[in-house]
Order: structure tokens, then sequence, then C-alpha cells
């Protein structure tokens, strides 16, 4: 039933939260943490919270949440002891995306520099208002700089380079 963690909480990336047990089966109850909550129906296993790896026997959705069933939880008791828990999977198992589009935990992090090499700071959030994504810059001393995620500000995002370069809209002919 359990196999041991070989990857660092670095390599794992949170895609639900066990909010209850469902039914007297052992099911439990999932709030989606993804923008691709179709990918439950294909999964293999999962990392549990202070579990480790669970094997999945099923999965189906159930009205905004979705039902897994673990192997070897077999009773509303065996589910309760999951309640609360993050659902992990390794970054090999992630949704690829199209180019041009990144995760947010990709992005959080990366150190965002003008085209002309001056540092601004690094990304600490990156807030969804709307029609577009908007990157909250850390300042050294100074108040965070909200940069819209946009081609004519974001100029080059480099995942593997750990920067973003950017035109800052006063600099936007």
């Amino acid at each position: 039933m359990l196999s041991v963690i070989n990857m660092s909480d670095n390599d794992l990336i949170t895609i639900g939260k066990i909010v209850a047990p469902h039914g007297v089966r052992g099911d439990v109850r999932i709030l989606p943490l993804t923008d691709f909550p179709d990918r439950f129906d294909d999964l293999k296993a999962a990392y549990v919270d202070d579990v480790g790896q669970l094997k999945l026997e099923s999965a189906r959705q159930h009205k905004k949440m979705i039902l897994l069933k673990f192997s070897g939880f077999n009773t509303m008791n065996d589910a309760e002891r999951l309640r609360g828990k993050l659902i992990k999977i390794g970054r090999q198992d992630l949704v690829k995306l199209p180019a041009g589009q990144y995760y947010i935990f990709d992005i959080i992090g990366l150190a965002v520099v003008t085209e002309d090499g001056e540092h601004l700071g690094c990304i600490t959030d990156v807030l969804q208002p709307g029609s577009n994504d908007v990157y909250v810059v850390e300042q050294q001393g100074k108040q965070d700089l909200l940069i819209p995620a946009i081609k004519e500000v974001v100029k080059k995002i480099d995942i593997a380079g750990k920067q973003i370069i950017v035109k800052l809209q006063e600099e936007i002919d």
C-alpha cells in the first residue's frame, strides 16, 4: 500500500486537499487545487502528506469535488485519517503546458530584470484579477511593484535562468 517517498517536497506539486470521507467504503472527497481536475481520472498514485505514496483504485467527479478511493483505505474510519491532508504528484506527472504558458509555482521566486539589466526584485505572488495575470515583485526597501503579465511588458521568461526580463510600462513606446 505505501512506499517511501524518494522525492523532496520541492519535487512535489499540490493538486488537491482531502476535505472529508465520503460514504462508508473509504472514499475521500477532494477539493481540486489544479486547473486540470481531469488529471485525477488517469492518476495511478499520489503522495499524501505524512502518509507517503498511495495507489489509487478509482477517481470520479462529484459536483465540484473529486471522489478518490485509495488502496487499503476501506472504511470511513480509514478515510477519516486522511482528512485535511494535501495530495501531491511528482513534477514529471504535471500536465504539459503549451509553449509560452507557465505554472505559477515556476514563476514565483524568479528575479525580475529590465531590458537594460536593472534588477527590480523577485516575484513573490501572481495575482489573477481577470484579463491577465499580475506579477507581484518585492523590491528591497521599496513598495511592491505590480507588473502586468502581457507581452508588451514581459519580454522573456527564462525558467531555467530563473529570471524574467521586462520593459516597464513607462518605457513602452
